[in-house]
């Protein structure tokens, strides 16, 4: 399950580090800046929609990171040397070729209010 406390402060630290204030970061996601603050305070929860903006608008961000912590902001979740890497690879889409044997990592529920839930194997 997402811990909010962690994920704003992951937020925090991205908006941080591109040296973005939280009405700065509100616009270049695409969000209202009432939305930050208030995910920023802990009154709400992210939402998908606002977890893929952000991955969608900074493509260095890994969605496990900033999801879970699981990987460092600028590390490839498939290589430690490799910093940038596709859509498919940030967010955990296997190669789709027939060789390819696919496995059960993780599984995600969507809610209707937006928020999730994670499970692991």
């Amino acid at each position: 399950m997402l811990n909010t406390k962690d994920f704003t402060e992951r937020l925090s630290l991205l908006m941080k580090n591109h040296s973005l204030s939280a009405s700065a970061f509100a616009d270049a996601v695409g969000v209202q800046r009432s939305s930050i603050s208030h995910l920023l305070s802990g009154r709400n929860k992210p939402s998908l929609e606002f977890v893929l903006k952000v991955v969608d608008r900074f493509p260095e961000v890994h969605l496990n990171w900033l999801l879970f912590g699981d990987e460092d902001l600028n590390t490839s979740p498939t290589s430690s040397k490799t910093t940038s890497t596709s859509k498919k690879e940030q967010v955990g889409v296997s190669p789709q070729t027939p060789s390819y044997k696919k496995q059960i990592d993780r599984i995600i529920i969507f809610y209707e209010d937006g928020s999730f839930e994670a499970f692991e194997s």
